[in-house]
């Protein structure tokens, strides 16, 4: 069998003021912050010599915001604009979104403790479990690797959605505790043979001056 390797880049937006405050984000529509616009650029500064075949975004305007900055540094941005992809948005959590960490442990502690806990099943009401999102992210990889097989892509996306990504490329189980770095504009690397996913490099951040991960 031939191999047709696909190389995915996939970059978390830049900081934003609710992450400086620890307070969850998710699916609501918040904008990057002084700090993170300039996290994007140094972003695109980093990836300027490299050769992408698309360039997708999280429609959230966070992801979008980072997307365009780095794109318009690269010589590939007028050829590859950015294409907004809704199925890479961040979890949506639900009752927790608006809160701080701290004010959703107080305010709704079973639940908390459950999502703490990384329940794979469990969804804050009005939001989606980690199977959920892991099966939302399984569809819409699969797409990109459709479109663009034995490519470089390069995707604008979330914390939430790089912690399944980073454990659909090493095996790692969804309730398993993170013990990995997910940085505000990190650049991430996987790359994906057949259906085979292996993790090339992670949490590369030497571009940036300080970057947070608020969890």
């Amino acid at each position: 069998m031939n191999r047709v390797v696909t190389r995915l880049c996939f970059v978390r937006h830049g900081e934003t003021d609710w992450n400086a405050g620890k307070r969850i984000q998710g699916q609501i529509d918040i904008p990057l912050s002084a700090q993170g616009h300039a996290q994007a650029r140094a972003t695109g500064n980093a990836l300027v010599d490299e050769g992408f075949a698309a360039i997708y975004s999280s429609d959230l305007m966070r992801a979008r915001q980072t997307a365009e900055a780095t794109a318009h540094l690269t010589p590939h941005f007028a050829q590859v604009p950015v294409q907004l992809l809704p199925g890479l948005r961040e979890r949506h959590y639900g009752i927790f979104q608006g809160l701080t960490y701290e004010e959703a442990h107080e305010r709704y502690p079973d639940d908390y403790a459950r999502h703490h806990a990384r329940e794979p099943h469990f969804a804050p009401a009005g939001g989606e479990s980690l199977l959920d999102l892991a099966a939302r992210l399984a569809e819409t990889c699969a797409g990109v690797l459709a479109r663009h097989p034995g490519k470089t892509v390069l995707l604008f996306t979330h914390g939430g959605v790089l912690d399944i990504l980073y454990r659909q490329a090493t095996g790692m189980a969804l309730e398993t505790p993170r013990n990995f770095a997910i940085p505000n504009c990190a650049i991430n690397w996987i790359e994906v043979d057949h259906d085979c996913w292996s993790l090339l490099s992670w949490a590369e951040r030497d571009h940036l001056d300080g970057a947070r991960d608020e969890i």
